[in-house]
């Protein structure tokens, strides 16, 4: 073995040989053979040979007892691509870097998170080595940089003397030698003031997150301030408290003049978006972040990107108040990601890069150590698109990315919370051409573009004609012109508008006119605008209208009052025997729910009830939990079944405030049963037990079968009709694909979506992914193995990073429980060959069964896809 080290054979060496041999067993060790009875001897010299093969293949990725920085060999690129590892931050000196930018020279500038400045240059000539300057100034912490000819901006994340600062080199020797500061920000720890970057119209556009707030500079706001919680049923703060005394507007985008000066919101409604980017047609983008610890519940929502368009409101609230995208005076996401941590973002244009990564958004993961590629597609006004992961390794705590005008190359850094730094430089050094090409447009769509904007312009101005410009497109079929023409009208004084509500005749016109009223209106307004919604026809609206038309009736009532009982009874009677939705949507019957246990409509608990007792998805039944938590009208039986679910609830796992928010439902329905009720209750409101483990979901079943892709093959083959879809259904969730995949809107979130699947792979590939579950497994999923010097070997995904700790997720149907290790201890780590996703989740599901559930995959969850069609 090439190596001065002696090898020492004691009692450590054979936990480490142990750990070697569990994840690299040698060919011709018996898999009968217990290690555990055999002879240390013997042991000793098959793990020596299994180590040396080992740490031959992974000289690289065994080396992190040694080398701080994640070593280029561990990481995961396109083909064509090469990762360069150009300098290794020195912790202690220099601290760990969370942003960058580049100067006007070509050189980088980069902050520690909680330390000074630096300049960095990076030589063009390869034998020479990078050098690093610390600019001498009192200011750092900045977790945004940017450099243009009005000089250096840096936006300062502190708890005290936090803000947008300019330092400036006023006697032109290359030294920056002043600092001032032009825009108050309070720190806001890791969701204070993030970026700040130019815009393609030269004014400065700056983003932070949800703890910051808007300052008192900034006088004009594209989003109406008009914003509110609007939440009919109430929310319920953080289930372990956290920022829960934070509410609306959450995290925001501002703009600027250079020097400072005109200072606007632009959009709001973000969790903690670090980064913003603006595309070839001055579109701009972030990557905003999820919750984590609310992962399995229904308001939950993934990171995701979103296209920032003006007055744009992304519905970040606290706890259980984040609202669904789909609301009507909400902007949803161009792309949902799943769990992550995002930071920097940056488009490929200029990148010497194919076609295809010049036109993509690279987002950055800090947590699951990810570069997503996502592909924009324009789409009307706005953008959708998909993603795909670009550069990975574990860990790989990426904090910035830049592409530099001067190589065209990719520099990115890791870094943060204390954790070893370092810069690195991706090239393409593939065959394919590199030559700039155009980006992707259409004719339609550069029409709805510029019909957008023009109706943005409305948003910063007054004119004669603003009013009837809005109106006439409130009724668009483009959501994003539709929701620039809401804003658009709530500039307007409302006196000026509210009387010509009356004249609009298309139903998505009126339900989008009815939405900007009762947000810009008054109470007296109240009933007029439910008398409109009242003389819709339900049966004649589409999917969104009638989304749309249950959040318009909601906000009549956040905002204006309870309402006359005549008027709530005619809603009751045009909605309750909606629910539940003939074609079982969950969606429509989740806001169909809202509206009608808030109007104590007939039955409606009873209905509630049902839903949440048969629900498939552990996040749809905790909607109906959370939403009948102060219903009014109960019955003895259905009192029962709904305290007896929390009980059943009890082995259910998501994230860390999974378990508390479970508990507070539970505790605000508690309270609100008499002395008597509790008394009849019994154990029922007493306490609840420990909670079990979560893999015990998998034993009430018997085993059928082991079964194999090719047992199955020849009746899948042979099968073309008869299909059962609600068998289908059923058995996505007794085969726990719910526990970490989101299908048609319900589930988890830890595996890929599987909504698409069926459009992607015929029905044998969909077999064969879940029973052979590691034939191939995608980089995003991507688990690792670590062998630590104790001999301990963890398999998961590194979840969260701090100092010198990694927490790995080792079970996906426990995504909070983490496994912590110190980095200093690991020997091994290498991308692991088995996937995160169990086998043998199919063996206690009948042949039928099987083939209903691949039949249910292929549907997207629609009962009316033509596989359920007679033959």
């Amino acid at each position: 073995m090439a190596s001065n080290e002696s090898i020492n054979y004691n009692e450590g060496s054979c936990l480490q040989a142990k750990a070697v041999l569990a994840i690299s067993p040698p060919p011709h060790l018996s898999p009968c053979m217990s290690l555990e009875k055999m002879p240390k001897r013997i042991l000793r010299s098959i793990a020596l040979l299994s180590l040396i093969a080992v740490q031959s293949s992974l000289s690289a990725t065994s080396a992190w007892a040694q080398l701080g920085a994640t070593p280029v060999s561990s990481f995961r690129v396109p083909e064509g691509f090469q990762v360069e590892l150009l300098y290794e931050v020195p912790l202690k000196e220099q601290g760990s870097w969370v942003c960058m930018c580049v100067d006007l020279k070509g050189r980088l500038i980069v902050s520690d998170q909680y330390g000074k400045l630096y300049r960095v240059t990076v030589p063009t000539d390869a034998s020479k080595p990078v050098q690093v300057e610390t600019i001498d100034l009192e200011i750092g912490m900045a977790q945004g940089l940017l450099h243009t000819k009005d000089g250096l901006y840096v936006d300062v994340n502190a708890p005290k003397d936090g803000g947008l600062f300019r330092v400036l080199d006023t006697n032109n020797d290359d030294k920056f030698d002043k600092v001032e500061k032009l825009i108050p920000l309070n720190g806001g720890a890791e969701h204070g003031p993030h970026a700040i970057i130019e815009g393609p119209d030269g004014r400065l556009y700056l983003c932070a997150g949800n703890q910051t707030d808007i300052p008192e500079l900034a006088k004009r706001s594209r989003v109406p301030r008009i914003w509110s919680e609007d939440h009919l049923l109430g929310r319920m703060p953080d289930g372990r408290g956290f920022m829960k005394d934070r509410l609306a507007p959450g995290g925001f985008i501002l703009s600027m003049k250079p020097d400072g000066s005109d200072v606007e919101v632009v959009a709001t409604g973000f969790r903690n978006e670090y980064d913003i980017a603006f595309n070839e047609h001055g579109d701009l983008f972030s990557y905003d972040a999820d919750m984590e610890w609310d992962i399995g519940t229904p308001w939950y929502r993934p990171t995701r990107v979103n296209h920032a368009i003006s007055g744009a409101e992304f519905g970040w609230r606290n706890g259980t108040g984040k609202w669904p995208e789909y609301y009507a005076d909400s902007f949803g996401a161009s792309v949902n990601i799943g769990p992550g941590s995002p930071t920097g973002i940056v488009f490929g244009k200029g990148a010497k890069f194919p076609a295809k990564y010049q036109q993509a958004l690279f987002i950055s993961d800090w947590s699951y150590g990810v570069v997503y590629a996502v592909s924009l597609t324009p789409e009307g006004a706005s953008y959708t698109g998909t993603s795909a992961p670009f550069i990975s390794a574990a860990p790989l705590p990426v904090t910035d990315l830049v592409i530099h005008p001067r190589d065209g190359a990719m520099y990115f850094t890791i870094g943060g919370r204390k954790v070893q730094s370092a810069l690195y430089r991706l090239k393409y050094v593939g065959k394919d051409s590199t030559a700039p090409v155009a980006d992707l447009d259409t004719p339609a769509a550069a029409q709805a573009r510029a019909l957008r904007k023009s109706l943005e312009k409305l948003h910063t101005s007054t004119q004669a004609d603003a009013v009837d410009l809005a109106l006439a497109q409130l009724g668009n079929s483009d959501r994003a012109i539709r929701f620039a023409a809401r804003v658009a009208l709530e500039h307007q004084p409302v006196d000026q508008w509210r009387g010509k509500l009356k004249g609009l005749k298309v139903p998505q016109a009126v339900i989008t006119g009815a939405v900007a009223l009762a947000r810009s209106g008054k109470p007296e307004d109240q009933q007029s605008i439910q008398d409109t919604l009242l003389a819709l026809d339900w049966s004649k609206l589409s999917r969104t209208e009638k989304l749309e038309m249950l959040r318009a009736y909601q906000l009549t009532f956040t905002r204006m009052g309870e309402g006359k009982p005549e008027v709530r009874n005619r809603i009751v009677a045009q909605l309750n025997s909606q629910f539940p939705t003939a074609d079982d949507d969950t969606l429509l019957n989740r806001e169909l729910a809202t509206v009608l246990i808030y109007l104590d409509a007939p039955t409606i608990v009873d209905r509630c009830v049902a839903r949440m007792a048969s629900a498939n998805s552990v996040d749809e039944q905790i909607l109906y939990a959370i939403s009948l938590r102060e219903a009014k009208t109960w019955t003895d039986a259905s009192r029962k079944t709904y305290f007896q679910w929390f009980f059943d609830m009890s082995s259910a796992r998501g994230g860390a405030s999974f378990g508390g928010f479970i508990e507070n439902i539970r505790q605000a329905a508690i309270k609100n049963l008499s002395d008597a009720q509790k008394e009849s209750m019994g154990a029922l409101v007493g306490k609840l037990p420990e909670p079990k483990d979560p893999l015990a979901d998998l034993k009430p079943r018997p085993l059928v079968q082991d079964w194999k892709t090719s047992d199955l093959v020849a009746a899948l083959d042979a099968k073309k009709s008869g299909f059962n879809f609600e068998r289908g259904k059923q058995m996505f969730a007794v085969s726990l694909c719910y526990k970490c995949h989101r299908f048609a809107g319900q589930g988890g979130i830890q595996g890929p979506d599987l909504t698409g699947a069926g459009g992607r792979f015929n029905s044998k590939d969909l077999l064969a992914s879940i029973i052979e579950p590691n034939k191939e497994i995608s980089d995003q999923y991507q688990a690792s193995q670590f062998v630590t010097e104790d001999g301990q070997v963890v398999v998961g995904r590194v979840a969260n990073l701090n100092g010198n700790t990694l927490q790995v997720m080792t079970n996906m149907l426990d995504p909070g429980n983490f496994t912590n290790i110190n980095r200093d201890s690991i020997t091994i780590a290498k991308p692991s060959p088995n996937s995160m996703m169990p086998a043998g989740l199919l063996n206690t599901l009948t042949q039928e069964e099987v083939l209903d559930l691949i039949a249910y995959l292929r549907s997207a969850g629609n009962a009316k896809h033509p596989i359920y069609e007679a033959k």
